[in-house]
């Protein structure tokens, strides 16, 4: 990617009791995969940064930040998202800058 901009999408489960029950070995399977997927967007210097909060009640969420040479490519990579295509996770897309980031 040589002219990229970058994005930040959210996700978040779409069934609540996934974080306060536990999921359901289908949700499991899922965000193993999710995670890989993030994982290798990482090695290929796509994702910037992802993670989640810890709570684990409705307002729970997840973020991943990271480049796309387009708006479009953006939500490529976001529906692309094992997650959101399995219907484990809502995602939304925003634009996004990172203005300050620490070393550790």
């Amino acid at each position: 990617m040589t002219d990229t901009t970058q994005f930040l999408y959210t996700v978040h489960p779409v069934r609540a009791e996934m974080l306060t029950e536990g999921p359901t070995p289908l949700e499991s399977e899922v965000v193993t995969r999710h995670f890989d997927y993030l994982q290798k967007l990482t090695a290929a210097d796509v994702v910037i940064l992802a993670g989640r909060t810890l709570n684990t009640d409705s307002s729970s969420f997840g973020i991943v930040i990271f480049n796309a040479g387009s708006t479009s490519e953006a939500e490529e990579i976001m529906r692309k998202d094992p997650a959101v295509i399995n219907g484990v996770m809502r995602a939304r897309l925003y634009p996004y800058r990172v203005a300050l980031m620490g070393s550790k």
